[in-house]
């Protein structure tokens, strides 16, 4: 073929096109993937609160860094999800203050009884040098904490009767998770205590395996417990965080304006779910009193409270008993 000018430029024009693509498609590609496992059911806070953290960082970041993902335990409970990020197969996890106590049991004392007044009592207090500690302690553990998010103020619910007083509860074995804190308090309330997954739980009350639970009103109606424990006792005998934590080795693959842009969009979510979480209090408190299927108590608060007082006096002879001398201050 005669190559003339007009053929040279065009094809001077088609190989810059072709060498061109190869850049492209990288730059394409070359978006960071990582993914956030978490263990709450859909529409859960901590679920709208996920799918809105993937949402702010794919924007923040330009979509160079974009978030899968997976909730309802789809990569296991939360214990098994705190490994994988510390193993580095998994990037986020917005975990559970028990599960997470097992690798500092520190953070457990901010489930102290009747510690907080609210869940906002108790955020005051994590913006202190107490979340600061905190989250030094989870950094030394390969854990970077990203924002404190909110698991409610915790109630009980059974299939046998209303807890009125802490012998009511005799005779009961109660579901807790697998969180030191919680067991001591059940134990020093006198009922028994069984660790099932959260996962689990729905069925392990339907078949009699556990009489009751506890938890904040937002899990208790997402995960439908209601209709398996109809006495609903508002106990408020704890109020639990949810650590929002990311592996360090996915904070390694992180640009330094990325990072930044993943801990903005961390605190944005989050108070996004601290704020459906005190909306959910107030709207599943009014449907669980209208549902005439289900029967809503309020508790001896003073009775409940001396009951666990020693649980308080255990957790302040414990190794790191001066620490929890300073929630206890701290806290008021």
């Amino acid at each position: 073929m005669k190559m003339t000018r007009r053929t040279f430029v065009h094809t001077l024009g088609g190989l810059a096109t072709i060498a061109a693509a190869p850049l492209w498609i990288g730059q394409a590609r070359a978006a960071t993937k990582l993914t956030l496992g978490h263990g709450a059911a859909p529409g859960n806070p901590r679920a709208v609160g996920a799918d809105k953290f993937a949402e702010l960082v794919t924007q923040k970041t330009g979509g160079s860094v974009q978030i899968n993902v997976a909730g309802s335990e789809q990569l296991g409970n939360d214990v098994a999800m705190l490994t994988s990020l510390r193993t580095g197969v998994l990037d986020f996890t917005i975990n559970s203050q028990g599960a997470t106590g097992g690798i500092v049991p520190e953070i457990n004392a901010l489930g102290l009884p009747f510690l907080f007044q609210d869940a906002d009592h108790a955020y005051k207090v994590l913006q202190t040098e107490i979340g600061a500690n905190l989250a030094g302690r989870m950094k030394n553990k390969g854990l970077v904490l990203l924002d404190w998010w909110d698991n409610g103020v915790r109630h009980i619910s059974n299939s046998k009767r209303p807890i009125q007083a802490p012998g009511d509860l005799s005779g009961l074995k109660i579901r807790t998770p697998a969180d030191s804190m919680t067991i001591d308090i059940f134990k020093a309330l006198g009922a028994a205590t069984e660790q099932i997954a959260f996962s689990e739980l729905y069925i392990a009350l339907q078949q009699g395996v556990v009489d009751g639970q506890e938890n904040p009103l937002a899990n208790i109606a997402s995960s439908k417990i209601y209709e398996v424990t109809p006495y609903i006792s508002l106990s408020a005998h704890k109020w639990e965080s949810t650590p929002f934590l990311m592996s360090r080795m996915a904070q390694g693959r992180l640009k330094e304006a990325e990072m930044q842009a993943v801990m903005a969009a961390a605190r944005e979510a989050g108070d996004l779910q601290r704020s459906l979480m005190g909306d959910a209090d107030k709207k599943y408190l009014a449907q669980f009193k209208a549902d005439q299927s289900l029967k809503v108590n309020t508790v001896n608060r003073q009775a409940f409270q001396q009951a666990t007082e020693s649980v308080k006096v255990a957790w302040q002879a414990k190794p790191f008993g001066d620490f929890v001398k300073k929630i206890l201050a701290a806290a008021g």
